[in-house]
């Protein structure tokens, strides 16, 4: 038999299911934080009175909706 710890082998038998899954949520969180915050100063600037394009406006909704769904379809479903 095997003389490594139970647990141990759980959790590597899991990063052998899903590898580089902390390094995802932190690339997800950090362009969802990018998106919000790209979009939040796209506001700002409307609001000021600048132009708006919408197809950058259209881009940010857009990251600003798929970065945090792919965090969501990432979590552990335990």
């Amino acid at each position: 038999m095997s003389k490594i710890d139970p647990e141990l082998k759980k959790r590597l038998l899991k990063e052998t299911q899903t590898p580089f899954k902390g390094l995802r949520r932190v690339l997800w969180i950090a362009f969802s934080g990018s998106a919000f915050l790209g979009l939040l100063i796209m506001l700002s600037k409307f609001a000021s009175g600048g132009e708006l394009q919408e197809n950058n406006l259209l881009i940010q909704i857009g990251a600003c909706v798929i970065f945090p769904t792919l965090l969501f379809f990432d979590r552990d479903k335990d």
